[in-house]
């Protein structure tokens, strides 16, 4: 199987786009900027889901679902979040068409303007506040605590497969709360459960922040994010949770009684992960051999190959099989049997590989004879000979052996990629020799954070919630500073 990667250090973005699209995880569809996600990787995602949901699940949550479409009024009501979006959205302004044989075939009946133009969702702020109007007047109907997994559409004119794209796939977490501490605590908690998931399942090592006011949300007071770098140097800001204080239930007049008998506004926040961690995924571990992927996010964590030159030899091989296959299922380790005779062991062998399979058995008929499986693991590439006895107590620590090294792997690259900056000179210098994270001070002016954008192209990804007051000077002003920040050039 000719896997025809283009090499990633000899083109990083080719070798992503040749990946995505020979591992099969997805397309370029007809409609422009939109993808179509294959079957194989909607697997990684449902993984993805199936994750997450339980943990939002364990913190409270529960999922509910929004209209795709709101009306054009509902975001003239934030100021800030419809100049956020504005430029991305997607306007409905009729529901209908005729056939106009004159004008070339079907077009747009001029009859069918809708009253309101709908704009298709790039975010369900706006419509969610809207509903819970309905759902609240009182101290005891909160907190509400509501997910939602949905598509939504932002209009980009540069895109990407899983990174950037028109439509995409998401979560996002809308809640509602009596008090500003219990919101900012929900927006915390909420940003430790995505780190929680993206060290944890995705083996993907994160930075936890607060961004700047020029990256935050639209319409929000404060905004965490979970930040990751890529193995070419740049950042991947990979999940955010926001805190939106009381500008929402301003805005659609939602209103309370507190225990104390007094009339308040509710408090919001809003926080969503999407299909972009599926980009985060790829090009945090993978290779110039195809993908590689943790084992708890694999659609399936074993394949076992056949290798037989007769029917007799397969039927015994496979009758081993079935004995292997059950015992790793009673420990819960998915696994895919190939024995297609359309497919040459090697054939099967490139395409496992290309697919990040964690780990592959291989066995033909002198292993039968000697009780024993050939063993190849993806992450490292290197192949063994074990014993039968055991093997799925020995799988399943190769599992976890496995999971534990690619987030090895991915941590110490982000530790070696991460320096210290302080002079703007020095900053320059590592930003175009060496990429990576630059820890460096800025004054805390938006200004001074736009110049040095607009000069290098290199954006503050968080304000790390790890690091500790440190006196210092502004890199780019020479203003004084309190603490470091976290540049990176990034997706």
């Amino acid at each position: 199987m000719a896997k025809e990667l283009t090499s990633r250090s000899e083109n990083y973005s080719q070798w992503y786009q040749d990946l995505v699209i020979k591992a099969d995880l997805a397309e370029n569809s007809a409609v422009r900027g939109c993808m179509v996600i294959k079957p194989y990787g909607y697997a990684i995602w449902e993984k993805m889901q199936a994750e997450l949901d339980r943990m939002f699940k364990e913190t409270g949550h529960v999922n509910a679902y929004f209209p795709l479409f709101i009306p054009k009024s509902f975001f003239s009501k934030e100021a800030d979040h419809v100049e956020g979006f504005a430029k991305e959205c997607a306007v409905v302004t009729h529901y209908r068409l005729k056939n106009d044989e004159e004008n070339g075939g079907v077009v747009v009946d001029p009859d069918a303007k809708l009253e309101e133009e709908l704009i298709v969702r790039p975010t369900s702020e706006t419509i969610i506040w809207n509903t819970y109007k309905n759902w609240i007047q009182s101290y005891r109907d909160l907190p509400i605590l509501v997910n939602q997994w949905a598509n939504v559409v932002r209009w980009e004119m540069r895109t990407r497969l899983f990174l950037r794209t028109a439509e995409f796939l998401w979560q996002e977490g809308h809640t509602a709360h009596a008090t500003k501490d219990e919101a900012i605590e929900e927006t915390e908690k909420i940003i430790n459960v995505y780190a929680d998931f993206a060290e944890n399942f995705m083996a993907v090592p994160v930075v936890k922040g607060l961004k700047s006011a020029n990256e935050r949300f639209a319409g929000a007071l404060e905004t965490y994010s979970i930040e990751a770098l890529m193995q070419d140097g740049k950042a991947l800001q990979s999940g955010t949770s926001h805190f939106l204080g009381q500008n929402f239930a301003k805005a659609f007049d939602v209103t309370f009684a507190t225990k104390e008998g007094k009339e308040d506004y509710v408090w919001a926040t809003s926080w969503g992960v999407s299909t972009r961690l599926m980009g985060a995924l790829i090009m945090a571990h993978s290779d110039d051999n195809g993908l590689v992927l943790p084992p708890k996010l694999a659609p399936y964590q074993v394949v076992i190959v056949p290798i037989y030159r007769k029917e007799e030899q397969l039927a015994e091989i496979t009758e081993k099989v079935d004995e292997i296959i059950a015992k790793l299922k009673a420990k819960g380790i998915s696994v895919k049997y190939d024995d297609r005779d359309t497919r040459k062991p090697g054939w099967k062998f490139a395409e496992y590989e290309l697919k990040g399979v964690p780990v592959r058995l291989a066995m033909g008929p002198r292993d039968l004879e000697n009780g024993t499986v050939e063993v190849a693991r993806r992450d490292n590439l290197t192949k063994e000979v074990t014993s039968l006895d055991n093997i799925d107590e020995y799988v399943e620590n190769l599992l976890e052996d496995i999971q534990q090294n690619i987030f090895k792997k991915a941590y110490d690259f982000r530790a070696e990629n991460t320096r210290k900056a302080d002079t703007w000179e020095e900053f320059k210098e590592i930003l175009t020799t060496k990429g990576g994270f630059i820890s460096a001070h800025w004054d805390g002016t938006p200004e001074t954070e736009d110049l040095i954008k607009n000069e290098t192209k290199a954006t503050i990804r968080c304000m790390p919630l790890e690091y500790e007051e440190e006196e210092g000077k502004c890199i780019y002003s020479g203003k004084p500073s309190k603490r470091r920040v976290l540049f990176a050039l990034a997706y």
